[in-house]
């Protein structure tokens, strides 16, 4: 049986992600309130391991479509609500279907299953969750209308994570398709068109870049990129000649392409 710890309660987004990408196996879930507990509890049991929803060794990810749906108590009604509680980031998500809603309170809440669970178990009349439809479900509440979010092919990345000594217990890299890298480099003019022109020659194919500063060291930039490729044996070909170029380069992991959900 596998450990999972999750950011978030039974219900979550991070629940339905874990059980997804484990699809078949028996999982034991480990709620946590924050990421910070996601990682201490890896710390303190290295066969634990971490679903984060972005972005220890990264060894998986998953892709989720992210629905949404209001509900209440099963004896309150459009016309009896006052509020509605969620994630800040769900809120958000959902600011299109608040905004014919005004009479509506929006309050924001630490997870969309936790507010579900709020209103449930506190029996709280007149308050509305945004959360999923099995969250919903799993709290005994009323799904009002479902599918609420904006953007209707919303999905979420999902990083899978384990202590790196237990790492090849989740994946075999010679079967890895994808690698999260970050680096830095010399502050001077192409440097990072060479890193760049390296990955073209070796048919690498770069699917994200994100620079970050470096505290306290101005003009310097943390580099993250995610890439893809069909050849390990060009993949790490093409580590090994960019890493002259680079200051200090690490992968964060080597795993396989998520799969979507439906």
């Amino acid at each position: 049986m596998k450990r999972i710890a999750i950011q978030g309660l039974v219900g979550s987004f991070h629940d339905i992600a874990a059980h997804q990408y484990f699809e078949g196996e028996q999982i034991q879930l480990i709620c946590c309130a924050t990421f910070e507990d996601v990682f201490a509890q890896m710390q303190q049991d290295p066969t634990v391991i971490g679903m984060l929803a972005i972005e220890n060794t990264i060894v998986g990810e998953h892709k989720l479509h992210i629905e949404h749906c209001i509900c209440c108590l099963p004896d309150d009604d459009w016309d009896t609500l006052t509020e509605v509680h969620s994630h800040p980031v769900a809120l958000m998500q959902c600011r299109g279907f608040l905004a014919t809603h005004p009479a509506l309170k929006a309050v924001e809440g630490e997870d969309t299953a936790g507010s579900a669970k709020l209103i449930a178990e506190g029996q709280l009349r007149h308050q509305a969750a945004i959360c999923s439809a099995a969250a919903a479900r799993l709290y005994g509440l009323k799904v009002l209308e479902d599918h609420i979010e904006d953007n209707k092919h919303n999905y979420t990345r999902f990083l899978v994570v384990s202590n790196p000594a237990k790492a090849d217990m989740m994946r075999a890299l010679n079967e890895s398709d994808k690698s999260s890298l970050v680096f830095s480099l010399d502050h001077k003019a192409g440097s990072l068109s060479h890193v760049l022109s390296v990955l073209s020659f070796y048919d690498i194919n770069l699917t994200k870049i994100q620079s970050l500063p470096v505290i306290g060291h101005e003009w310097e930039y943390l580099f993250y990129v995610d890439v893809t490729y069909d050849n390990i044996t060009r993949y790490r070909q093409c580590i090994d000649a960019i890493m002259p170029l680079t200051k200090e380069l690490k992968i964060l992991g080597e795993y396989q392409n998520g799969k979507q959900s439906a």
